[in-house]
């Protein structure tokens, strides 16, 4: 489903992206794990074209990017906590142009399903600029549904979030690839969100892959107990101690 072959990404003399080469089955969730600047933003927006890669190349659904970004895009969609829908808009009204725009047909019964697969319908009337940041998150995966991608970019939809909620997203997050397996990117700085959703792990470090598996192979790895002394581990480390290459 997702082809990225030694991609890479300069912002002048500052390597963002560091060849990187991944794969994602078609119904397989992986986990892009890093500290702040590792590079993960970065990747997620080139893998939904908003940003030129500097070398190398990305293929969706077997299809060039560069080349087929339209007819990549209409099977694709992202949540991310880095932006936000129009706040003066009705949560409605926000779900309803974006069906439009993801030419979603009819978009209202879209919308409504939506809204209650989330247990957002009381939502539905709000201004979107009032909710809670729970109740954003919420809307935001509701506008990342809207056209039943194939490919789903999560970026750090738990962040800011309180356990309650955090877990509520986790388990809608679980459900719909129960109901249909989809291929998700999911990044996030909650182990948990890594331990229980994600099939693989990535780990990015400097804009480079520094270890990548699942969450048991990564412990094992790094000879840590948990996740979080891994993420401790690799943020902590001094230059060189983490035999990058």
């Amino acid at each position: 489903m997702l082809e990225i072959h030694e991609i890479g990404k300069n912002f002048g003399s500052f390597k963002a992206i560091d060849k990187v080469s991944l794969q994602v089955a078609e119904g397989e969730t992986v986990g892009l794990l890093g500290v702040n600047g590792a590079g993960k933003t970065t990747l997620m927006n080139m893998i939904l074209g908003l940003i030129t890669p500097t070398s190398g190349s990305i293929r969706v659904f077997g299809l060039d990017l560069a080349k087929h970004r339209i007819e990549i895009l209409r099977r694709t969609n992202f949540c991310t906590t880095y932006a936000s829908l129009p706040g003066n808009l009705k949560v409605r009204h926000n779900l309803e142009i974006f069906a439009r725009l993801y030419s979603v047909k009819p978009p209202k019964p879209r919308v409504s399903e939506l809204l209650g697969l989330l247990g957002i319908e009381h939502l539905a009337d709000r201004i979107t600029g009032q909710l809670s940041a729970g109740e954003t998150t919420r809307v935001n995966l509701a506008k990342a549904l809207l056209n039943d991608p194939d490919l789903l970019l999560l970026d750090e939809p738990t962040a800011s979030l309180d356990p309650d909620i955090a877990d509520r997203v986790r388990t809608f997050v679980t459900e719909i690839q129960r109901q249909r397996p989809r291929s998700i990117v999911y990044t996030s700085h909650n182990m948990k969100d890594i331990e229980v959703l994600c099939d693989r792990i990535v780990f990015l470090h400097e804009g480079r892959i520094l270890a990548q598996g699942t969450a048991a192979e990564l412990k094992t790895i790094f000879q840590r107990e948990h996740l979080d002394d891994v993420f401790i581990h690799v943020a902590r480390a001094k230059e060189g101690e983490l035999g990058l290459p």
